[in-house]
């Protein structure tokens, strides 16, 4: 691959900072009170799906010119889980996309379908963490 850009961002645990290299990210880190944390924090599952979401619309709308299908009014929803996998833990997603009622039906599958192929998160994943995807 030749990178086109490069992120950096530095993080110390999950109950300290994630700081990006240009300082535009700079946030606590928290644990949610489900896994025994105060919640007074984000966390780096609230980070993926942010960043997967907006790579998923991202790559959904230039799927859409290329397949000549009007997505404008599409939304994207990652909703990332950790949970035990074995003697650690493992993450999962769930892709929620709204599309609008033109794009229904088969048209619409095909077009999320082609999306999940091409979004580099999603290449990212495949194989390593389930990724269901849902079209509402």
């Amino acid at each position: 691959m030749d990178a086109l850009y490069t992120a950096a961002a530095t993080a110390n645990g999950r109950e300290g900072r994630a700081v990006s290299s240009d300082g535009r990210i700079d946030l606590p880190l928290a644990l949610p009170p489900a896994l025994g944390g105060n919640g007074e924090g984000t966390n780096p599952e609230q980070l993926f799906a942010a960043g997967y979401a907006a790579c998923f619309a991202s790559a959904l709308a230039a799927v859409s010119r290329e397949m000549k299908l009007d997505a404008k009014d599409a939304s994207v929803t990652a909703e990332v889980s950790i949970g035990k996998d074995g003697d650690g833990f493992g993450l999962a997603v769930v892709m929620r996309v709204e599309l609008p009622d033109s794009l229904a039906g088969e048209v619409g599958q095909r077009l999320v379908e082609a999306t999940h192929a091409f979004c580099p998160y999603s290449k990212a994943t495949r194989g390593n963490i389930d990724v269901e995807l849902v079209i509402e």
